[in-house]
């Protein structure tokens, strides 16, 4: 190997992904050093239990309890400890040492990004985060510096792989939600403990990642309004299918225009929810727990980043490709490149936002119940694109051949776009008048 100058990698955390780095660190040590200019020298790696069992064997004298004296003298600092204490006094104690961060945490990113951020910036340093928001898939150089100079209007993206498994499983297979996510839980691609992903936390936390830097304007977490998948279920899945649509988890960042939000009429909206997508949109093809993010730009137009969103030796890929960009920073000097959030776009709520509904209701079979669903429809100013309406159940015949207690019938709307306050609201009305027996689901439609 070349005479390189060394610089002192500190890793922080050695669970499922960081302790693949550590083995590709040292396995291709060589070749790293080779692609960074600079031998890349894996000094110690913090972790609360120094002899717990690991995914890879790794030399015990790496391992130490003292995160702090490891990070004072590092030159880069890996931290996949995840979570927000410690990992975020340690990236800020390794940031004011004067070493630059690489990190895969997404809930830290999205709740304390501008103060990390900010601390590079003081002294001159970089973060880099590519495996933050999509695991092994490259999306957060393509929007920080490819896209720079493009406009992003729209992005799209399937960034949990737990809840694409569980979705497509039960769109391809049938199979009910509860079946599918205990499946994912014994294949370890969901926690004992679901939350995060069944309800959109974390695509919540990728989706305000990816806003922020799509849109040069720190969006915080609790500007993204979140759905789950819980309630989707096997009927819901089909009546999907018989419209041509799927169903996935999305994380939608969008920019809007005509607003009265700013000066320049521009203001950005970010959301994740369940919703349909027509099934020849490339969103529709993703199976399994793998990941895509679709990203619209006014002048390179579509584009599709697919790949692996989380898993071991996929997410340090990822980490890796970020420490040989650091330590390439190291050796041609000079500072840090900061986030560029200068837009400072307002978030609107999702009330301000206009999108398209599938309506699912159960009404009385009765003359004139469809033409009060359309009054109510009209009156909260939705218009009606699309029905289907199926007979559930037949009223019972009486002795005289007159029907008696009237049967049910299930209609399928579609609407054209309307803002998403007055569809709310509108399917609040109709859950309240006498001929609606049950709003069975409200689904949004996307990428049509």
């Amino acid at each position: 190997m070349t005479d390189y100058r060394r610089l002192r990698v500190a890793l922080l955390g050695a669970g499922a992904v960081g302790s693949q780095v550590a083995a590709l660190l040292r396995k291709h040590g060589d070749e790293l050093a080779d692609r960074a200019g600079a031998a890349l020298d894996l000094v110690g790696i913090a972790v609360r239990n120094p002899d717990a069992t690991r995914d890879v064997e790794l030399p015990r004298e790496l391992f130490t309890t003292d995160a702090d004296e490891l990070i004072t003298g590092a030159d880069i600092v890996i931290e996949l400890m995840g979570g927000i204490e410690p990992a975020r006094s340690n990236i800020l104690l390794a940031l004011s040492s004067g070493a630059d961060v690489v990190t895969a945490n997404k809930a830290l990113l999205a709740t304390h990004g501008p103060e990390i951020f900010d601390a590079a910036d003081q002294v001159g340093a970089s973060v880099y985060y590519e495996a933050a928001a999509a695991g092994a898939i490259p999306i957060i150089r393509p929007l920080r510096d490819s896209l720079a100079g493009d406009r992003v209007q729209r992005i799209m993206g399937i960034v949990n792989g737990t809840t694409n498994y569980i979705l497509d499983r039960m769109d391809r297979e049938g199979s009910d939600f509860a079946d599918v996510l205990a499946d994912a839980q014994a294949l370890g691609y969901a926690e004992a403990d679901p939350t995060a992903d069944v309800e959109g936390f974390d695509a919540a936390q990728k989706a305000a990642i990816l806003a922020s830097l799509a849109f040069h304007t720190a969006v915080p977490l609790d500007a993204v309004h979140r759905e789950g998948i819980t309630q989707i279920d096997t009927q819901m899945m089909d009546a999907a299918r018989k419209a041509g649509y799927v169903i996935k988890l999305l994380a939608v960042c969008e920019r809007l225009s005509g607003t009265d939000a700013s000066p320049s009429g521009e203001a950005i909206s970010v959301r994740v929810y369940p919703a349909l997508i027509p099934r020849e949109h490339p969103l529709a093809s993703v199976h399994g727990a793998n990941n895509a993010v679709f990203v619209q730009a006014e002048a390179a137009g579509n584009l599709m980043f697919y790949g692996a969103g989380a898993g071991g030796v996929q997410t340090a890929s990822a980490v890796l490709g970020d420490v040989v960009s650091a330590a390439r920073r190291h050796i041609a000097g000079g500072v840090g490149v900061g986030e560029s959030t200068r837009a400072n776009l307002p978030v609107l709520p999702v009330g301000r936002v206009t999108t398209r509904y599938q309506i699912t209701l159960e009404v009385s079979d009765t003359p004139g119940v469809l033409a009060t669903v359309a009054g109510i429809l009209s009156d909260g100013r939705v218009s009606i694109a699309t029905v289907e309406q199926t007979v559930l159940t037949q009223g019972p015949s009486t002795s005289s051949g007159t029907t008696g207690q009237p049967g049910l019938a299930r209609i399928i709307i579609g609407t054209h776009r309307a803002l998403e306050q007055d569809l709310s609201e509108t399917v609040e009305r109709l859950a309240a008048s006498g001929v609606v027996t049950r709003v069975v689901s409200v689904l949004r439609v996307e990428g049509d």
